[in-house]
């Protein structure tokens, strides 16, 4: 008879191990999917919607530690005060479609060589296929006095919910002096977002009595306002018309000073930069899943993993070099479940994601430049008109009609981007 100290309680998944002459446990738990999602954004979410569906219940599982599911691309109305935090949230259990397992812990570990996930709490995943959808990480800690200087007044982000709140009480508590806005270095979500803010910026200090008194400013890590030139010049002509004449390029924000109200900038021509936001670290930890720049290493036109035939990736945690958007995700979501079916069924895949993805650059509190582009550069516009102009109709297009395309359409795993409308509206010639 086993003495009390030795008296072993045995699991599903328990190993035995002998230390020292005396025995221990080692309960690791161990689940297997058809298809293991990573990351409940709207990638995963997309993902997890469609093929949980095709493969029925019990068949995919997304791990995904988050409570809440937030439409990111509606924070920059947030800062503007045109919608709140609120508007753009909803639950994970509500997106998160019910025939797919929801592992809400962290994944940790990524072991493609024996297609398994390791989550925070040493849960051992296995798949017969993977989709990385992690999307990107913040990384304040890289601006010296960041996250700190968040906890003083005037210094706000657009890219947490955490801070995002902030944008607004500073337009409302600005009273005179400079007003700096930052792009920082590439990649990052939607390059446009930083002086989609200035606009708007611009137009609640003329609203408030306060224009006169602000000296707008942007630094941006880019060596050109925006990186489409059709674009850049109609942007050019807004900032002219607007007055904001301090425009510096190649210039990175490299420290903040709570104290005395200063920022820091370095001349990227002369840099050594670091990055505000980048893949996720278990990601870019595992080596043998990304490029050099610590990205998921996928072939940029199908989005399968160049090394391993079973792992794809969708979203802004990518190679693909493209701006990273929602519009984005779309796009590579129609590509990205027609390619994994078919390699499901012993295929190979065939489609081919030709880098679509919008930047809908809001100028104001009632206009809006809808810039949509492929992976070459070029406008790859959806409506038989000149996007390059301010309007009220894509104003509304992005505030009112894009959220809910997103929640209906998007998340369900049936939204592909606009390609067929582009076609329609051209008359099949795009």
């Amino acid at each position: 008879m086993m003495s009390a100290h030795k008296r072993l309680l045995l699991g599903c998944g328990t190993r035995l191990m002998v230390q020292n002459g005396t025995f221990s446990t080692s309960a690791k738990a161990q689940k297997s999917y058809k298809l293991v999602v990573v990351g409940g954004g709207a990638g995963g979410c997309a993902t997890a919607a469609k093929f949980s569906s095709k493969l029925g219940r019990g068949k995919v599982a997304v791990i995904e530690p988050a409570d809440m599911h937030y439409y990111q691309p509606m924070w920059t109305l947030v800062g503007g005060g045109m919608k709140t935090l609120e508007d753009s949230g909803r639950p994970m259990s509500q997106v998160l479609p019910s025939k797919a397992d929801w592992i809400k812990q962290r994944a940790v570990t990524f072991d493609p060589h024996n297609n398994k996930v390791i989550t925070e709490e040493g849960e051992e995943v296995n798949y017969e296929y993977l989709v990385v959808a992690t999307g990107l990480q913040l990384n304040y800690h890289q601006i010296k006095g960041l996250p700190d200087a968040f906890e003083t007044p005037g210094v706000c982000s657009n890219y947490s919910p955490l801070y995002v709140n902030k944008t607004l009480k500073s337009l409302e508590n600005f009273r005179e002096g400079n007003a700096i806005f930052t792009l920082p270095t590439m990649p990052i979500k939607c390059p446009g977002a930083p002086q989609k803010i200035m606009y708007i910026a611009d137009e609640y200090f003329r609203k408030h009595g306060k224009r006169d008194k602000a000296n707008i400013m942007y630094f941006t890590t880019l060596p050109v306002l925006f990186g489409i030139k059709k674009y850049a010049d109609a942007l050019w002509k807004v900032v002219k018309e607007r007055g904001i004449v301090d425009i510096n390029l190649r210039h990175n924000l490299i420290e903040v000073k709570p104290d005395t109200r200063e920022a820091v900038f370095q001349d990227l021509d002369n840099p050594t930069t670091s990055k505000l936001l980048s893949a996720p670290d278990p990601l870019r930890e595992c080596a043998a899943l990304v490029n050099e720049g610590g990205f998921l290493n996928v072939n940029k036109h199908t989005l399968q993993h160049v090394t391993f035939p079973n792992v794809f990736g969708i979203g802004d945690c990518v190679s693909v070099p493209t701006a990273k958007t929602a519009a984005a995700v779309a796009g590579q979501f129609g590509v990205m479940r027609k390619n994994l079916s078919l390699v499901m069924a012993g295929s190979s895949p065939k489609h081919e994601y030709d880098g679509y993805t919008s930047c809908p650059l809001v100028t104001g509190y009632s206009k809006c430049i809808l810039a949509e582009f492929d992976m070459d550069g070029q406008p790859l516009e959806t409506f038989p008109l000149n996007q390059a102009k301010e309007r009220r109709t894509m104003f509304h297009l992005k505030k009112d009609m894009m959220p809910a395309m997103y929640w209906m359409g998007m998340l369900k795993g049936i939204w592909n981007g606009p390609k067929y409308m582009r076609k329609i509206m051209h008359l099949g010639m795009k």
